[in-house]
């Protein structure tokens, strides 16, 4: 496992004085930490560190390229690194786009710093865990098929008719969730506890809409939605053999709320 000194992470903040005290405070807890000032830089360094960057720290308005590109174009270049968003903008719908372009957490500024130095433990604590929930089965799950999809839990790689689909480390912590749990209806605090390793209690839009990336990949309908479904006032189920979506909510309506 690595430590904190050979942990890499890229901060991508305009505002100067910023991206110092978010430099410092990632340095003084034994981080390495690069700065760019905008998109195109923070996407070389990525580049010129394969394999090597373990989280971005981005925000949204940045000079040149927004931070809903850079998030876009790392997700499509297939890196699978945890994105934490800091951004000043506060409605729903960016938080929506947001984790909609491959965002892993969001948090608005101005923020707490406590909490902050915590979102970035946990997400580093995902990147090192590379196998979801392992240490909690016996036997591993490290292919899995339902439909017309196949999951490779190894190499965060989904199949839909054969079409490769690049899972983000945190999708592929959520599936196998999911997986591990078929047929079970799961609470949303479950969820945010075992998969984000946040307090029940957290008020976030997360788990709603990291479900809703779920369908857009896996289902043919994702306002009707067969597998990944909601249960009203209970959770959420994972039914690999589908359902006739009566009592499910649609994908679409969640994402408006």
């Amino acid at each position: 496992m690595k430590s904190n000194a050979d942990t890499h992470i890229v901060v991508v903040e305009d505002e100067e004085h910023l991206a110092v005290g978010i430099r410092f405070n990632l340095e003084a807890e034994g981080y390495k930490v690069s700065v760019a000032e905008d998109g195109r830089t923070a996407l070389r360094i990525v580049e010129e560190n394969p394999g090597k960057v373990d989280l971005v720290i981005l925000d949204l308005m940045l000079p040149g390229m927004s931070g809903y590109a850079v998030c876009e174009t790392l997700r499509s270049n297939g890196e699978d690194m945890p994105i934490l968003i800091l951004s000043a903008r506060t409605l729903s719908e960016d938080r929506t786009r947001g984790f909609d372009v491959g965002a892993d957490q969001y948090m608005m500024k101005p923020f707490d710093l406590d909490e902050f130095l915590s979102r970035v433990k946990n997400l580093l604590m995902l990147r090192r865990r590379r196998q979801p929930t392992q240490e909690k089965h016996e036997e591993l799950i490290h292919q899995y098929s339902f439909a017309n999809v196949e999951i490779d839990f190894d190499t965060f790689q989904a199949f839909v008719d054969s079409k490769p689909i690049r899972l983000t480390q945190l999708e592929s912590k959520l599936l196998y969730h999911f997986v591990s749990n078929a047929g079970r209806i799961i609470p949303k605090q479950e969820l945010l506890k075992e998969v984000w390793e946040m307090p029940g209690h957290v008020s976030t839009r997360a788990p709603d809409q990291f479900i809703g990336r779920l369908r857009k990949m896996f289902e043919k309908d994702k306002g009707k939605p067969k597998y990944f479904i909601t249960i009203r006032d209970a959770g959420y189920q994972f039914l690999p053999n589908g359902v006739d979506n009566i009592q499910a909510e649609s994908g679409e309506e969640e994402a408006s709320t």
